[in-house]
């Protein structure tokens, strides 16, 4: 994969100035619910009036109250979790380098409103990185990130940009004419500091050591040095790369306050899926165990039920979910020669948001770079936005029917198509992702260009399209 990464300068500029746009669209949405006055805590009073109604709630906005952050308190350090799951302290539910954001943009913070402000300020450039870099591996399909109506509805929902950018870019650091171990250590990196911040592009680590370990492009990538056909080795310090990080940047943490750090994964495991998570588990499988004819008891007992289930079927799918993209993985490489570490983490995320308990709305940021890079049909993209706006407006437009007790039917309708289409188109990603390439040919300078380089009459080696 070479830098060859060619797009044209100016699209790359158009791209980033749109995801600007996009971006000061996407706070200004937000900011319609973080408006004068505010009550004795910094809490915007129209707040809990409007951010369903008006679709404009943030968890930004929301978690100002409720972990300390309005009394900044450092994260983690000595926070807790109590016997009912409510966390204190200064401990929130995300990993700690997300924590170590949500610290720092309450800092000049006294209200919701400049919470949300500085939040937007310390996440925006994250976005623009992430435009930066799409722009220059897939040209104008980089505008879907950059001006699509995720960014404008999500872009500081919540703190996603950041992983965002640490997952794109570890791919975009694999395009670079570096040899392949140094790239591929470079890229574990990132994807572990995206772990720290969200988790999910942890998993991507796995297919990544594959194609580092089947020696990258038509195998043809790795050192002349290495014995045998498998670089075992260069996997192996791709992994370590990325443990080595995570380590890193935990330990400290855990050491200095181990109570508050380990609460936020407690806090994560006790969730249950419930009407808030927009997950397939709430709108399908609890209809086999509830229903509205239940006594309280009864009822309390078969939720409580549903629940072990989910607790139980959710990561053990999702981890099948995970297998299943590798194994398709290693078959393609046997056909053409390149493992597509690329599509078949894309798979894997499509696996982990259909079958994980809780989807946020969010989420669709993490999925938009795949639909840029991978050579996706656009009318199944299109589709895909479109039930996603069903889901994104309509889960809140149904909380504010249900809260102000009116007839909810036609909302939950667009929940539903937003739950069930997400689901549908899902399974169908998670398939083609593993069977499409990249939107443009990468190729990258290999070990052995990089030792040859050093020998006049050796010939380096050029590789045939990856992924």
């Amino acid at each position: 994969m070479r830098s060859g990464v060619r797009a044209n300068p100016m699209t790359v500029v158009v791209v980033v100035a749109m995801a600007a746009l996009g971006l000061i669209l996407g706070y200004l949405n937000k900011a319609r619910c973080a408006v004068a006055p505010f009550d004795a805590s910094g809490r915007s009073t129209v707040f809990d009036a409007i951010k369903d109604s008006s679709v404009c709630y943030s968890d930004i906005q929301f978690l100002w109250l409720g972990r300390d952050i309005d009394n900044h308190i450092f994260p983690y350090i000595h926070g807790a979790i109590t016997s009912d799951g409510i966390l204190t302290g200064g401990t929130v539910e995300y990993p700690v380098l997300s924590g170590l954001l949500m610290w720092l943009g309450a800092i000049p913070a006294h209200t919701d409103a400049q919470f949300l402000l500085t939040s937007a300020l310390i996440l925006a450039p994250f976005g623009l990185l992430t435009a930066w870099m799409l722009g220059r591996m897939a040209g104008w399909s980089a505008l879907l990130w950059s001006i699509g109506p995720p960014v404008v509805m999500y872009a500081f929902h919540n703190w996603e940009l950041p992983v965002v950018a640490a997952a794109v870019g570890a791919i975009f650091v694999m395009t670079l004419p570096m040899p392949l171990r140094r790239r591929a250590i470079l890229a574990s990196v990132l994807l572990a500091v995206g772990f720290c911040l969200k988790l999910y592009p942890g998993a991507f680590v796995l297919p990544l050591i594959a194609y580092v370990v089947t020696g990258g492009i038509d195998g043809r990538e790795s050192a002349d040095t290495i014995r045998g056909r498998w670089d075992v080795r260069g996997g192996l310090m791709v992994a370590g790369a990325a443990i080595g990080t995570v380590v890193a940047i935990n330990l400290p943490f855990a050491v200095l306050g181990y109570e508050g750090w380990r609460a936020s994964f407690t806090f994560q495991s006790l969730r249950q899926a419930d009407l808030t998570t927009n997950s397939i588990w709430y709108w399908g499988l609890r209809h086999f165990y509830i229903s509205d004819q239940m006594t309280p008891d009864a009822y309390a007992e078969a939720d409580a039920s549903f629940q072990d289930v989910v607790d139980v079927a959710s990561p053990l799918l999702v981890f099948a979910a995970f297998a299943l993209a590798l194994w398709l993985g290693w078959r393609r490489a046997k056909v053409f020669g390149t493992y597509p570490w690329v599509a078949v983490s894309g798979s894997m995320l499509c696996g982990f948001m259909l079958l994980h308990k809780v989807h946020s709305p969010q989420y669709t940021l993490w999925l938009l770079p795949f639909l840029v890079l991978l050579r996706v049909p656009w009318a199944l993209v299109a589709a895909y936005l479109v039930v996603d706006l069903s889901m994104g407006i309509g889960v809140f437009k149904y909380f504010a029917a249900l809260a102000s007790g009116v007839d909810a039917e036609d909302e939950e309708f667009f929940v539903l198509v937003g739950v069930w289409g997400r689901a549908l188109l899902l399974v169908v990603l998670f398939v083609l992702f593993i069977r499409t390439r990249m939107r443009i040919p990468m190729r990258g300078k290999t070990d052995r260009e990089s030792v040859s380089s050093r020998r006049p009459a050796a010939t380096s080696l050029t590789g045939s399209p990856g992924q």
